[in-house]
């Protein structure tokens, strides 16, 4: 039998990164994923590190959004100097291209929420959008400026982040899942993992949507697949220096003429597949916002499965199970919040306080709520 501080299911790019954090504070780890690790979500992501909310449901995730942004580039340098590889961190800023008649209007509504919530959005004069991206389409009618976002290439840091994680002494387990959580007396002591019983202190459940497959975790996790497919594409001809984006799509610039652009979001379940119509829906975008693309090679097309949750926020910390921890449910925006869940579940794991108030995104949340609705006799 094996024994270890913390047992995480899931080895993308949350569970490496919580596994490094806590790895580098003495714990030993062990992380278990049902396939290859970061070849889920992590992996199918564009890389965008954008605070700002993206509908008002995500309004409550701005706080955590612009902590973990501020802690990106030392959290990099730590996995570039533990893992010896790149991520290829890049603070280039983001462009949001409008195009309706409307346009003024909104991007005057846009800058005025984002400076009530602390975020330092900017008209950006035409010409001065123009100049500094030639291959935006000329008939925008506004844009605004971010310069305070960034990207990463989120294929190349999930590598570094779980081959840092390993340089700190955690054992990354391939084709392990986890079976069974062992839980007695309304403790969590571990897990069967590919039948191989694992007894741990602290058990963090970092499964993606997949999380709400794991017997014992559902009901502080109901997450479900939100699909999203992408196009790579490779052009000779057109550079940006900008993540750019619209109401309907984003194109993100890799360097070496590539870019990467997204996204649908497809509630089909956990059907994993490219369809015509979604990539048309995205082509069709992004050339909107940079014309000069229509002619560009397509080099990949993929999709992923976002895990989202009942009210769109991640759910992360204890549960009332001692010993079991959440961390998954993040959406759209696991890339960006990263290091920000790596610290606080290791401070929550290890009894560190935190500046932080993470309330919103407890896994209790749906505990109380399914409580609630049953105390009124709610269907």
């Amino acid at each position: 039998m094996k024994t270890c501080d913390v047992l995480i299911a899931g080895g993308g790019i949350i569970g490496g990164a919580i596994a490094f954090e806590l790895a580098g504070r003495g714990s030993c780890v062990i992380v278990c994923d049902s396939q290859t690790p970061g070849r889920e979500a992590s992996w199918a992501a564009a890389g965008m590190l954008s605070p700002p909310p993206d509908s008002m449901d995500a309004i409550p995730l701005v706080p955590l959004a612009r902590a973990s942004l501020a802690r990106y580039p030392e959290f990099i340098a730590a996995v570039e100097q533990a893992s010896g590889l790149p991520a290829h961190y890049r603070p280039v800023g983001a462009i949001e291209v409008f195009f309706s008649g409307d346009a003024q209007r909104e991007l005057s509504t846009l800058i005025a929420l984002h400076r009530g919530l602390g975020l330092h959005t900017e008209p950006l004069p035409l010409d001065e959008a123009f100049e500094l991206e030639p291959a935006l389409n000329r008939e925008a009618a506004a844009c605004a400026i971010f310069t305070f976002e960034a990207c990463v290439d989120n294929r190349a840091m999930t590598a570094a982040v779980l081959a840092a994680a390993a340089a700190r002494g955690v054992e990354i387990r391939a084709n392990a899942p986890l079976e069974e959580l062992l839980c007695a007396a309304n403790r969590c002591n571990g897990a069967v993992v590919a039948g191989e019983r694992i007894e741990a202190r602290h058990t963090v459940v970092a499964a993606g949507c997949y999380s709400s497959r794991i017997v014992g975790a559902a009901r502080y996790a109901p997450v479900r697949p939100a699909r999203g497919q992408m196009v790579a594409l490779r052009s000779e001809r057109v550079e940006l220096g900008h993540v750019v984006r619209s109401a309907k799509a984003y194109i993100v610039p890799r360097g070496g003429g590539k870019f990467v652009a997204g996204s649908t979001i497809e509630n089909v379940g956990f059907e994993k597949r490219v369809t015509p119509a979604g990539i048309r829906k995205i082509l069709d975008a992004a050339l909107e916002i940079a014309p000069a693309l229509a002619d560009a090679e397509i080099v990949e097309t993929w999709c992923g499965l976002r895990p989202d949750t009942p009210d769109h926020l991640p759910i992360l910390g204890p549960t009332d199970t001692e010993g079991l921890w959440i961390a998954t449910g993040h959406y759209r925006n696991g890339i960006l919040l990263t290091p920000i869940t790596a610290k606080l579940l290791a401070d929550s794991i290890s009894g560190t306080p935190t500046a932080l108030d993470i309330q919103a995104f407890s896994p209790m949340r749906f505990t109380h709520a399914r409580n609630d609705r049953a105390s009124r006799g709610d269907a």
